[in-house]
């Protein structure tokens, strides 16, 4: 574990639930003295505490230093990725994080199962759990929208990755890319690419939206 998440991570001082934060003073066992790194996720820096005291109830530590946590890549991606099974987004998500992509979209598009629901707070919980085993100090932001074309509206700019003979390569300087869900895009969605790069994957085998996801994810980022 590279810190732990606190929201207050950067005040002077810091009362921690022990319960809460079992991890660190039941399982860990962590004396008066041990100094602890924590990041609130939010403003992308890490700040370092001394454990002055602990009881039952409470750990309360003091500030000694801020330090600038890693960048989360070397370039920004955001991803447009069509509503899946939500079981599915649990098992990869993880996975973007770590690779540093700074945003994700979920969008619900005409072939998405309407019953299929996201649920922002356990993704969260998932999301900083990968940043404290990762390092990341900026947790990635999170959005749902309503359809294909609220998405284009939203991401004017992004391409498309669709079944075609223009083949993406690890060159295009791409900074939003939309993948459809199981069954891939409609017709009518289609009708909404016209004038937007399409770009296909040189496998000759249908993929798995999340397969596309994370293949085309590490062609840009890695």
């Amino acid at each position: 574990m590279q810190f732990n998440f606190c929201k207050l991570a950067g005040e002077e001082k810091l009362f921690l639930d022990v319960k809460e934060y079992s991890h660190i003073f039941k399982v860990r066992r962590v004396a008066v003295g041990a100094k602890l790194d924590f990041s609130n996720l939010n403003d992308g820096k890490i700040y370092t505490y001394e454990l002055e005291n602990i009881n039952k109830k409470e750990a309360n530590l003091t500030l000694l230093k801020t330090k600038e946590g890693k960048k989360n890549s070397t370039c920004k991606l955001h991803i447009g990725w069509c509503i899946v099974d939500p079981k599915t987004v649990e098992k990869y998500i993880a996975m973007l994080s770590e690779m540093g992509v700074e945003k994700l979209s979920f969008v619900y598009a005409e072939f998405s199962q309407k019953n299929y629901k996201i649920d922002e707070n356990r993704l969260k919980r998932i999301l900083i759990n990968s940043c404290e085993q990762s390092g990341r100090a900026v947790l990635m932001q999170i959005e749902i929208l309503k359809s294909v074309e609220e998405y284009l509206q939203n991401y004017p700019k992004s391409v498309i990755i669709d079944f075609s003979e223009n083949f993406l390569n690890a060159n295009e300087n791409i900074e939003n890319f939309l993948v459809g869900p199981e069954g891939g895009f409609s017709e009518n969605e289609r009708k909404l690419f016209t004038c937007k790069d399409v770009f296909g994957l040189k496998s000759t085998n249908i993929l798995r939206s999340e397969t596309a996801v994370i293949g085309v994810c590490s062609k840009i980022v890695l």
